[in-house]
């Protein structure tokens, strides 16, 4: 048996979320005493895929043939890959490719499945895994019965640490099908880093009164290295893109340090970001629900507050 892990191919690179899986699928096959196979796809350096064995895989199998995203397309690869390793856990990093096509190879795979992840298993009795619930007000430890398993695992939930290694890099010629998608445009997110991996996070809601009031949110964040982010509200207001919402219905996040200025903190916000380790909340209602869950609270205006912030941050840097 062996535990194979799918990386998603990003421009000839590999994510931050990519080596969080490798690294948890070549801890997870130490426990089950089996190896870590790696699967991508594309044009990718092999120097790149052989230092996967860095996290910890023996083995990166590449499909160069495969130019598409396509979820049908990797699906079948991904399924094939595994019946030929003999793959008994397979682990996805929860990115728009993962959430997509994990649940199909769990199917043709008839295995149990797993989302959201965010612990290492637990076999001393069977297979189990732990993920958030009840929008993360709490935790359920999940028993896998199946004789597969597919896990999706949680960005940032997990510290990684690179050790010395290589993997070797196999190339692989099969079939997987034609796609069926024909992509007419591509328009990318902006900011350095997906949110899914940043690691500081400041974000804004109705509070900051209008877009034109960003430019304070935005200087924060560059002076802390972070990436900005915001409410739905402001989202559906075109204050900002909408793929700098974070919550229940935009983008779940758990970076180091969470900053909320000018946000109350409604249950389905809280549920996308309360998962961050650090939580500082700016907010002129002291009764604001975000008080409940942050580590650190600031009660005032967001205009008085973040200045001080930013002269704060710029004092910090000046004295590196």
């Amino acid at each position: 048996m062996s535990v194979l892990v799918f990386v998603d191919n990003s421009e000839g690179s590999i994510k931050k979320a990519g080596f969080e899986a490798v690294y948890y699928g070549s801890k997870t096959a130490k426990l089950l005493g089996s190896d870590c196979i790696v699967c991508t796809y594309g044009e990718i350096d092999n120097a790149i895929l052989a230092a996967l064995g860095n996290y910890g895989a023996s083995k990166v199998v590449l499909a160069k043939n495969i130019k598409t995203n396509d979820n049908q397309v990797l699906t079948r690869f991904v399924s094939e890959v595994a019946d030929k390793n003999n793959a008994d856990t397979i682990i996805f990093p929860m990115g728009p490719t993962g959430r997509s096509v994990a649940p199909r190879v769990a199917i043709r795979q008839n295995a149990g499945m797993v989302s959201g992840v965010i612990a290492f298993p637990d076999i001393a009795n069977g297979f189990s895994v732990k993920r958030n619930v009840f929008s993360g007000k709490a935790q359920g430890n999940y028993k896998i019965n199946a004789a597969k398993r597919v896990l999706g695992i949680m960005g940032n939930a997990f510290p990684i640490e690179a050790g010395d290694g290589q993997a070797s890099v196999e190339e692989w010629n099969g079939d997987a099908g034609a796609s069926k998608v024909k992509v007419l445009e591509v328009k990318k997110a902006g900011g350095s880093v997906p949110l899914p991996e940043a690691e500081r996070v400041v974000s804004g809601g109705r509070g900051m009164k209008g877009p034109e009031n960003w430019g304070m949110i935005e200087e924060l964040a560059t002076l802390l290295n972070a990436q900005t982010a915001c409410s739905r509200p402001v989202a559906d207001m075109d204050w900002r893109p909408h793929h700098e919402h974070v919550g229940q219905t935009g983008i779940a996040i758990r970076p180091d340090l969470y900053i909320a200025i000018g946000i109350s903190g409604a249950i389905q916000h809280l549920a996308g970001v309360n998962g961050s380790k650090v939580i500082v909340v700016v907010n002129t209602d002291p009764e604001a629900p975000f008080f409940k869950a942050a580590d650190y609270g600031i009660v005032g205006d967001a205009f008085e507050v973040l200045p001080k912030l930013i002269a704060s941050a710029k004092e910090f840097n000046a004295s590196k």
